[in-house]
């Protein structure tokens, strides 16, 4: 998640063309140290794993028109349909789910950003209340060097993880499906969630951090308790639904977690994020990967690979759900 303002950072400049351990931690633990032998398997950890703090950045200035979309550059992606934007609607709702697991569960997913962000700077740059202090609404997200946006990604992968969902019984919802000319803004982002009584929520990202930095990790809730945000009652839910999310992102997609941050566990706590803050039910934010990698941006703009991050959360959201 590139966090530019809110909750992310503010996208690199682009080129013209375009607690006390718990024993769920230390049963994620093996499993972390198994993908990271499969990533280093693959490709190897990339060039040293200085810490970068790009997690948190200053609010950059916005572009008034929207980047170049560009087809993703795995050529296993040339027959697979393009993720259009589905008819307006608000929040984006779910169709019945079908008979399954998880039937009558509800998983609102909150993909990242928004496309048009790009072409509304004014409104997302206006600053809203996250409970510890006021950030900006929303932001427009990083992109890899050959123009693959995160809103892009996100978006892509909230359509395949919903589609998983679904097959497992669940009714999902996302916070916006390209329907909606911007945002949402990270408050209402969380009240969305909040307002479907939502059993888990993850919010998808990719990360703007600096070549070389690689790996995945999951943003987990630190405990607030100011102003309009309260997270005390979800810390340790919310927690709960984060190390089954890494753990069986590790397993299915093969990925690392993060070199930069996290200390290798793929699990990281913040008290910075509206998103977070503002939630009432269990939510992790996930960045999926690293966008300034050439390594990861090689991933992320893989469908074949993209399917299984799908396939990686959904199964810890099963297995959350599941108990």
């Amino acid at each position: 998640m590139s966090y530019v303002g809110p909750d992310f950072d503010p996208p690199q400049p682009r080129r013209p063309r375009r607690g006390p351990v718990t024993v769920a931690v230390a049963a994620l633990v093996p499993g972390a140290l198994l993908g990271w032998l499969v990533y280093e398997a693959v490709g190897g950890s990339g060039d040293g794993g200085g810490a970068g703090n790009t997690a948190v950045r200053t609010s950059a200035a916005s572009t008034t028109s929207a980047p170049p979309r560009t087809s993703p550059g795995d050529g296993s992606d040339a027959k697979e349909p393009s993720a259009s934007p589905a008819p307006s609607r608000t929040p984006s709702a779910s169709a019945p789910a079908a008979s399954g697991p998880l039937k009558g569960k509800v998983v609102v997913i909150d993909p990242g950003h928004n496309p048009g962000n790009f072409q509304h700077a004014a409104e997302i740059n206006r600053t809203v209340d996250i409970g510890t202090n006021r950030k900006e609404c929303d932001t427009t997200g990083t992109s890899t060097d050959s123009g693959y946006t995160e809103a892009e990604f996100t978006l892509d992968v909230a359509h395949r993880l919903r589609t998983l969902l679904r097959q497992q019984g669940a009714t999902v919802r996302l916070t916006q499906d390209g329907d909606r000319p911007y945002g949402p803004c990270v408050d209402e982002r969380a009240r969305i969630g909040n307002q479907a009584g939502a059993d888990a929520v993850v919010s998808i990202h990719a990360d703007g951090s600096a070549a070389g930095n690689r790996g995945f990790h999951v943003i987990l809730p630190g405990s607030v308790h100011a102003g309009a945000a309260d997270t005390r009652p979800i810390v340790a839910s919310s927690r709960a639904l984060g190390e089954r999310v890494a753990g069986t992102f590790v397993r299915v997609t093969g990925s690392a977690p993060s070199n930069y941050v996290g200390g290798g566990t793929g699990l990281v706590t913040r008290k910075d994020l509206g998103g977070l803050n503002l939630s009432t039910v269990p939510k992790v934010f996930i960045e999926c990967g690293n966008m300034r990698d050439s390594k990861d941006a090689a991933l992320l703009t893989s469908g074949a690979w993209r399917q299984k991050a799908a396939q990686g959360i959904s199964e810890g959201i099963v297995s959350f759900l599941r108990g």
